[in-house]
């Protein structure tokens, strides 16, 4: 079995792809800029006794994208699993966005999981089996205030999973969406002590998630157990968002 997980370098995605190395998966780590820290983690797999290879790839480039899933077969064989989680995002009152900012979040959130997709699609339609996960935000389904943008596209993302889920479960590939809520990685960063305090506070399970938390979920909708399960948002908020 081949997954490939965007975004993989760093955060969701490097917990995401650790788990499904971990269950024998051949795992392509796409990543961005960040080599290095992709490296790691094909070698960490690799002298665990995993298969892993790390694909250098903008995903709001559909050449490159095109690219990435080419060598991926080549060194793989077909993909069977595809987890869209490469992500951006910026905190700023509406009227401060700029439209580069904009351009920039719509084109890795919405653009790039429309563009992977599209790569993948074939294969799977031609194999009548695939699962896609994408990962989505909580913000997507009750928006935050200062994140309209990034709020926005991740609400695009439900609704792509949605439809796709109509589109492509005749052909036996299922699509399911993750929003995760506050988890414990570098793009939460951002926010002060303070903030993190109070999002804790207001997650009835009183704590920051882990990429853990979402890996688990993710390997489950990959799985046979999630088998007649397609077309869902699966919350990880610790019922931030219920």
């Amino acid at each position: 079995m081949v997954a490939l997980v965007t975004g993989s370098s760093g955060g969701i995605g490097e917990g995401i792809a650790r788990k499904f190395a971990s269950l024998g998966y051949s795992v392509a780590v796409n990543y961005n800029t960040s080599k290095t820290d992709a490296e790691i983690i094909v070698n960490d797999i690799i002298n665990a006794g995993g298969t892993a290879k790390a694909y250098k790839c903008n995903v709001q480039d559909i050449s490159e994208v095109n690219k990435m899933i080419l060598e991926i077969k080549n060194d793989f064989g077909n993909i069977d699993v595809l987890v869209n989680n490469a992500g951006v995002s910026n905190i700023g009152l509406l009227t401060d966005v700029t439209d580069e900012e904009y351009d920039r979040i719509m084109g890795v959130n919405v653009k790039g999981v429309f563009n992977v997709t599209k790569a993948v699609l074939p294969g799977m339609i031609h194999n009548k089996f695939g699962s896609i996960i994408n990962i989505s935000s909580m913000w997507g389904e009750v928006g935050a205030s200062c994140e309209v943008v990034y709020s926005a596209s991740k609400a695009a993302v439900i609704g792509f999973t949605k439809a796709l889920a109509k589109e492509v479960g005749p052909s036996g590939i299922r699509v399911n969406c993750i929003t995760p809520g506050v988890i414990d990685t570098k793009m939460n960063s951002c926010h002060s002590d303070e903030t993190m305090k109070e999002l804790c506070e207001e997650t009835p399970l009183g704590r920051i998630g882990t990429v853990q938390d979402v890996a688990n979920v993710a390997v489950f909708l990959a799985s046979d157990s999630a088998s007649f399960v397609t077309g869902q948002v699966v919350s990880v908020s610790g019922g931030y968002v219920v």
